[in-house]
């Protein structure tokens, strides 16, 4: 759960929050009482060496590329359409 801090500590405690958030703490800023947003801390991405992925993926059951390729087709659209 993130702990409620004011936009004060924001500003005066900014190296000491954004050491916590490092470590994986959240925080709700408020500004009078009222929360007006949020500090999370990024995801990292964690390189994994192939070798790794391959050993994980080497008792995987085997790929029907037919199978895979209907179900594509089932949920995607070959059409291309802009975004409203």
């Amino acid at each position: 759960m993130a702990q409620s801090i004011t936009q004060r500590e924001l500003r005066n405690e900014s190296g000491d929050i954004m050491r916590r958030l490092d470590e994986g703490e959240a925080f709700v800023i408020t500004r009078n009482g009222t929360p007006v947003g949020e500090l999370t801390p990024l995801r990292r991405h964690r390189f994994v060496r192939a070798e790794a992925v391959a050993e994980l993926f080497r008792h995987a059951p085997a790929l029907d590329a037919k199978r895979f390729r209907a179900d594509l087709d089932a949920v995607a659209s070959p059409d291309a359409k802009p975004r409203a």
